[in-house]
């Protein structure tokens, strides 16, 4: 080791020598650009496979997602989430915190360990089955990995003894795991034991009040589903476990959807085989021919009355200081779900298709490969990646830089239609001649546009992307 004699103006000058090229250095290892490289996103599309047993890769979205590393599974019926699925997943959930804000949801967050005594006050702890996951503690006492929070929500609204009319309705939701012990997990996401979704619960001062209040909420999910622009089906369904009079079912027809639904092409009419006569033929409201389909369920919806309000005596004083029941309806999506459908019904065979507002990155830039004739355009791609987000500043961290120049454009552009980001950009030859071009291709489900544009061309285009 040496050591070195200087005043304190050397050592200032010799320290901010240093920083200086410490700066340098963390500018060009993190700039701020989102690259390829760097990602955690293990891929199997050119072995055309991926691992698994007998038959248990049997939906396209199931395949795919597995495919190209957006998830990989953990146990039977659990997933993990790798970045750019749940960065999709994020988007859908800031979608449904807007629809939700917008007709009154209030977000909260409960706990997914849930007293056995609140589901044995209802009855569901034995007429669940063996799909309430079931515990106990070190000190005996019974636990359940909540599937919904019926009573837990009801038992909190419950508590508030002064609670007035004039606070009502009360909407509250929110959006956690929850846990079912299916017999059978199938199909990836699309029917797990762990899964994500949002719940919401309502509680009104009277009947009328709560069916209006099941309209609103019907509506915010049909802003949700044209949001994200899938064509879904709504039909009448059996309220099963969670109970009350009056339910209703969003579907996306699909060859491995589990339900059966009977559909009229005249009208609007639709229903869930198992809450109507599975031999009725004709349209109950307007004689119409009934078609069978099959569809995958993403979302439920029930206006319970007082099934649960009743038992923990969830209550508000009337405009006559009168006791009187919440009227309660309960709002399901599944929000994992949604995703893996999506993906089922918009993919193609050997390519993801992104409901476009919630894919996990909007813009994917190709550049050249290094030792090509075109390498010099390498610089215009990283000059376009900055420019987007100056120009269009909701683009801001939606562009993906694919800086594997080891590999030919040709390679790289069969793994971004593969991944199928709404937008990719190649940034090749063309883009050194005179009169400046990118190539600039769309994919918007079944169909892909590509377009040879200037820069100034290019950022029109891309100014219509949607993101939230």
């Amino acid at each position: 080791m040496r050591v070195f004699t200087c005043t304190s103006v050397q050592l200032l000058a010799l320290l901010n020598r240093e920083v200086a090229h410490t700066c340098v250095l963390r500018r060009y290892l993190h700039d701020g650009r989102l690259r390829v490289s760097n990602m955690f996103q293990p891929m199997s599309t050119r072995q055309g496979k991926v691992s698994g047993k007998g038959k248990e890769l049997t939906c396209k979205s199931q395949r795919l997602m597995l495919q190209t590393g957006l998830i990989r599974q953990a146990h039977p019926g659990a997933f993990h989430l790798m970045g750019p699925a749940l960065r999709a997943v994020e988007k859908l959930v800031r979608l449904v915190d807007q629809e939700m804000g917008a007709i009154g949801g209030q977000k909260v967050e409960m706990p997914t360990l849930t007293p056995g005594e609140l589901w044995k006050a209802t009855d569901r702890w034995d007429t669940m089955g063996t799909e309430l996951f079931k515990l106990q503690d070190r000190h005996k006492a019974d636990y359940c990995l909540g599937p919904t929070h019926e009573e837990a929500v009801t038992e909190i609204v419950a508590a508030q003894s002064n609670l007035s009319y004039k606070q009502l309705p009360i909407k509250l939701y929110q959006i956690t795991r929850k846990f079912r012990d299916e017999r059978r997990p199938r199909f990836g996401l699309l029917r797990g034991r762990e899964f994500l979704m949002k719940d919401l619960y309502t509680f009104d001062t009277s009947e009328d009040t709560a069916r209006e209040t099941y309209e609103g909420v019907s509506q915010a999910y049909s802003r949700v589903f044209n949001r994200l622009g899938l064509d879904y089906v709504k039909v009448e369904a059996d309220p099963g476990d969670i109970g009350g009079s009056l339910s209703h079912e969003y579907h996306l027809a699909a060859e491995v959807g589990e339900d059966q639904l009977l559909v009229c092409a005249k009208c609007s009419f639709g229903a869930n085989i198992e809450a109507i006569a599975e031999d009725q033929s004709s349209c109950p409201s307007c004689s119409g021919a009934l078609s069978l389909t099959q569809g995958i369920e993403v979302g439920h919806t029930f206006y319970l009355g007082t099934k649960y309000s009743a038992v923990f005596n969830a209550s508000f004083l009337n405009n006559k200081g009168q006791s009187q029941l919440c009227e309660m309806g309960c709002y399901g999506l599944g929000m994992t779900r949604i995703l893996a459908a999506a993906l089922e019904v918009l993919s193609l065979a050997d390519q993801i298709r992104w409901p476009g507002v919630i894919a996990p990155y909007q813009v994917y830039i190709i550049p050249p490969k290094k030792g090509s004739k075109e390498e010099a355009a390498a610089q215009l791609a990283e000059d376009l990646y900055d420019i987007i987000p100056q120009e269009l500043p909701h683009l801001k961290g939606e562009i993906l830089l694919d800086n594997r120049s080891h590999m030919t454009i040709g390679k790289r552009l069969k793994d971004a239609n593969v991944l199928g980001y709404p937008y990719v950009i190649v940034v090749g030859k063309q883009a050194l001649e005179e009169e400046q071009r990118f190539e600039l291709i769309h994919q918007t489900g079944q169909q892909t546009q590509t377009h040879h544009v200037s820069r100034e061309e290019l950022l029109q285009l891309l100014s219509d992307c949607v993101t939230i």
